[in-house]
């Protein structure tokens, strides 16, 4: 946000956390992905996304309006009818988010073997020593 000097006060310094703490959540990419192919009305993406609440998907275009990946474009109609479309910002980031679900897709089997055997030996881990997990609690506090 400017300043009396024009200079940019930055939300986060680092600009690697600070995009991918705001297109990293849940949502975010699949509404860039769903927006790639054309300009949507807010109940058209949401069914097009299906098992988004409309209230998350609301806040999901607001956060990627304010970052400038979408454009909200309202028309004086009646019932008034809004337009949701990638801006060039959006279309930019296209390209690098394509790469990573393709990487995703490609190794997703590959990750979740590794999650599965990861908690085998955790599990095997614990049932070795049966005190690996044990919490202790004093006076109702856990320690």
């Amino acid at each position: 946000m400017p300043t009396a000097n024009n200079v940019i006060a930055f939300d986060h310094p680092c600009p690697i956390r600070d995009v991918l703490d705001r297109i990293g959540d849940q949502w975010s990419l699949l509404v860039l992905d769903t927006l790639s192919v054309r300009t949507y009305r807010f109940n058209e993406l949401s069914k097009e996304i299906g098992d988004i609440s409309k209230q998350m998907l609301s806040r999901t275009l607001k956060k990627l309006e304010a970052d400038g990946f979408v454009q909200r474009t309202l028309f004086a109609e009646v019932p008034p009818r809004v337009d949701y479309t990638l801006t060039e910002l959006g279309r930019s980031f296209l390209v690098p988010m394509k790469a990573l679900v393709q990487w995703a897709d490609v190794n997703h089997l590959d990750i979740t073997k590794s999650r599965i055997q990861f908690r085998a030996k955790e599990e095997l881990s614990t049932q070795s020593d049966p005190h690996a997990h044990v919490q202790v609690i004093r006076a109702g506090k856990r320690a």
